[in-house]
Order: C-alpha cells, then sequence, then structure tokens
C-alpha cells in the first residue's frame, strides 16, 4: 500500500497530540508500519500546533511535505486555512467550524476572516466541516472535539468500528472513556 499522510492542525491545548496517539494505535492495530511526529508550534501558548500521521506497507520519515498529505484533519478553522498547501489535489479536510481569534485579532492588528469553509468549497477543495464544539459539549466535555473530529474521520477509513473503540479505550483514561465513546458517535453520525 501507498503510504498515506494526515496532518492533524489546530490551536495548542485542543488535545492534537492524543488525536494523533489514537489514530497511529488504530493504524498500527491493522498492520500498518506507522510514524507520527512529534507536535509542532507553540502548544504550551495557544498557538499553531500541527502534527504528522502517515502510514502504509513501509514509512521511512513522519514529515508530510506540501501537496502530500491525503487529509487535514483540522481543529479550528483558520488553521485549516493556514495549511491548505499541504493538501494533495484530491484531499480530503475534516474540519472543526470553531473560530479561535489568534493573536493579532485579539490586538485588534487584524480581522478574523469571514466565510472561509465557502470560500474553501469555491476553490474545489473537499471540505467537511461541522460544529464539533458542540457535539463535544452534547457528549460531555467541550475538550472531546478532538474525539468528535475522530468520530467524522472515521467514514474515510474502512476500519471497523471496533478499531476505533479498542484505540479509543487503549489511550482515554478510563473516568472518561464513556464520555469519549459518545463524542465519537456524535462524529460519526453527525450530519457534515
Amino acid at each position: 500500500m501507498k503510504t498515506k499522510n494526515i496532518i492533524i492542525v489546530g490551536v495548542g491545548g485542543q488535545g492534537s497530540l492524543l488525536a494523533s496517539k489514537i489514530l497511529g494505535h488504530l493504524l498500527l492495530s491493522q498492520g500498518y508500519d506507522v510514524k507520527v511526529s512529534e507536535v509542532h508550534g507553540m502548544s504550551q501558548r495557544g498557538g499553531s500546533v500541527i502534527t504528522y500521521v502517515r502510514f502504509g506497507d513501509k514509512v521511512y520519515s513522519p514529515v508530510v511535505d506540501k501537496g502530500e498529505a491525503d487529509f487535514i484533519v483540522s481543529f479550528e478553522i483558520l488553521e485549516t486555512a493556514r495549511w491548505l498547501d499541504y493538501l494533495k489535489p484530491d484531499g480530503q479536510i475534516v474540519t472543526n467550524t470553531q473560530q479561535i481569534d489568534p493573536m493579532p485579532v485579539i490586538t485588534g492588528a487584524a480581522k478574523y476572516p469571514e466565510n472561509l469553509v465557502e470560500k474553501m468549497k469555491a476553490k474545489n477543495f473537499k471540505v467537511d466541516a461541522m460544529n464539533c464544539l458542540e457535539l463535544a459539549k452534547k457528549a460531555g466535555s467541550q475538550k472531546a472535539v478532538n474525539i468528535v473530529l475522530l468520530g467524522r474521520l472515521s467514514h474515510y477509513f474502512d476500519i471497523p468500528e471496533e478499531a476505533w473503540q479498542k484505540s479509543l479505550e487503549a489511550n482515554v483514561p478510563p473516568k472518561f472513556l464513556e464520555l469519549n465513546k459518545k463524542a465519537f458517535e456524535l462524529g460519526k453520525i453527525a450530519e457534515g
């Protein structure tokens, strides 16, 4: 199998590290060679964060270059726009529609761009966008946005539901497991 590339982007503190850990575990359990990069960015300061997950028969590097990502999984809509150069021409975007103001917007030096999903679709990007924050709150915690996104991402993989559940169980602390299973299910069944 040719190597597939996923980039996970967001803002520090949104759970991208756990999402990449769960994905890595899942893909290993399916017999793939998997490389997961470290988180890059100002994760401790609420800044932009990116993680790479690569899988296939044999993967030599954890890094994804521009134009190589099969998927962009994004926790915040402006981060989606920031990393579009990394998506393959036929790549898929799975994104949360949440907006988190970056520092230039907070200080008044810039304005948050409007209608980003519509603008991406107008440029023929395949965009699966939904309000993951609302679904995470419905599951019981706004911190479960990452798991809602994984539930949505599961649509694009021919991997049994049971394998996704086992990866959740292996990576989520027991006291948060039911909440995260609910978040995964809400992401999976939501209309994009």
